[in-house]
């Protein structure tokens, strides 16, 4: 392949992942140079083959190839698993012994885009690494030699794997929706072999997406899924983003259970078994969820917002779970601590069915404040980053524990506040939660006041 080292687009080597429109940024032939830098750090690390699987996006097959192609030349052998949820990847890293693996996925983006996601010697790719990978295609810095390629079925052992561990004391009545993402590949299938009555839609693998976004985590695309459940009296239901590693919940009501709620289920469960535990959250979420983690004798740690971040310091830490306000929820206790949308699920329904209440009513006993959603300010490219410096550097909250690590999060005695730089798109990204709403109004104010010192043209979204 020719390739032309100008035209390299470095914007698609993101912080958690490389990801951009397919044959415009991201061209079967940047795909080989990718495959062969990864080859080449896999040998590197002292490894000899890698794992690769792709979600339903229409351009996977095609980059799946170059891909391939890439990585044999840097003389790593290729293990394809085809079609397969981003998690179902990561698994056979650990069914096959072969710690190094990448998914080839769009995750939530439009239709037009695709990327991988890479984890090499037990390790998920950071940012620093990424841009290792750029600079390897810049310098042309590659291993040389000629792979081997096999195509390798898992997904059968995956979902007997988890069928083997998850055991609902009762059959529930539920509703899906993969949103034509690849969770389609197992999902429907899974739920019915745990024992659950399931109603699902849009589980064709589909990669135009015809008929909703495949992104729980915003309330327009979890509308039909919101419909199924009170049109058929379903115990609950549950959605599942593009690539299958983030998880979206919704009640019997019709309400949405968001992940910091649903991990006070998860830790209370864990810790139940595992008192002590460390319990990972990301800076997204509720006050409730570390309170809640502490009264059931856990050790609560917040920390940066990206699957990548949270699955090293979960890693790092040895803690028992870890989860993000985005949907991705990593067990460690009983799993292997990668981020799982379907196992997530599947524990959910286990953990609901043993209780003597009804799910609607376990969710009912929840603690939960008045909070906003995720809240959206955008800018030009580079420039969110930009202009978060300048708020760090001129923003006083004298009332609150303040908490640098991601952003700027300011914990008050009644409520928090949020403001952080997304690492995918040029937008901050502000959540604002109080025990009543004169408290949630109070705390926005003082993040107005603030914003507003910066740049006193600044257009808020609350």
């Amino acid at each position: 392949m020719t390739f032309d080292l100008e035209s390299i687009p470095h914007e698609i080597f993101k912080a958690y992942d490389i990801r951009g429109v397919v044959d415009q940024a991201l061209t079967e032939e940047l795909t080989f140079q990718i495959g062969q830098a990864v080859g080449s750090e896999v040998i590197a690390a002292g490894g000899n083959s890698i794992v690769i699987g792709r979600d339903g996006r229409l351009s996977g097959p095609k980059l799946a190839s170059a891909l391939a192609a890439g990585v044999q030349a840097s003389g790593v052998n290729v293990v394809d698993i085809g079609l397969a949820p981003s998690p179902v990847v990561y698994y056979s890293s650990y069914a096959l012994s072969i710690p190094s693996c990448i998914a080839i996925t769009g995750s939530h983006n439009p239709p037009e885009y695709n990327g991988l996601k890479m984890v090499i010697d037990g390790t998920t790719l950071s940012a620093e690494r990424i841009q290792g990978l750029k600079h390897r295609i810049l310098e042309q810095n590659y291993s040389c030699g000629s792979g081997k390629y096999q195509q390798q079925a898992i997904i059968d052992d995956y979902i007997t794997r988890i069928v083997g561990d998850v055991k609902p004391a009762r059959p529930l009545k539920i509703a899906i929706d993969c949103g034509n993402g690849v969770a389609g590949a197992t999902a429907p299938r899974l739920f019915r072999d745990i024992g659950c009555e399931v109603i699902d839609i849009f589980s064709d693998v589909d990669g135009t997406f015809p008929n909703h976004h495949p992104d729980p985590s915003r309330l327009e695309n979890l509308q039909d899924l919101i419909t199924v459940v009170r049109d058929h009296s379903a115990d609950l239901g549950l959605a599942f983003d593009g690539d299958g590693d983030r998880l979206g919940v919704v009640s019997s009501k019709g309400e949405v259970i968001w992940p910091d709620r649903q991990m006070i289920l998860f830790a209370r469960e864990i810790l139940h078994r595992q008192r002590g535990s460390e319990i990972i959250y990301d800076v997204k979420c509720s006050r409730n969820l570390p309170a809640e983690i502490r009264k059931a004798g856990g050790k609560a740690t917040m920390w940066r917002t990206g699957h990548s971040f949270i699955k090293t310091k979960l890693r790092e830490s040895g803690a028992a779970l870890a989860g993000e306000m985005s949907g991705h929820l990593f067990f460690k206790e009983r799993w292997y601590g990668f981020d799982d949308g379907v196992y997530a699920g599947a524990r959910l329904i286990e953990l609901l069915a043993g209780q003597d209440q009804s799910p609607q009513a376990v969710f009912d006993a929840l603690p939960n404040s008045i909070n906003t959603p995720e809240l959206r300010m955008e800018f030009d490219e580079g420039e969110h980053h930009k202009f978060m410096q300048r708020f760090l550097a001129s923003a006083e909250f004298a009332a609150a524990e303040v908490s640098t690590i991601d952003g700027l999060r300011a914990d008050y005695p009644d409520g928090f506040g949020l403001v952080r730089a997304s690492n995918t798109t040029p937008i901050l990204v502000l959540r604002f939660e109080g025990d009543t709403p004169q408290a949630l109004a109070a705390i926005q104010n003082d993040f107005a006041a603030a914003i507003h010192k910066v740049d006193p043209q600044a257009i808020l979204p609350f």
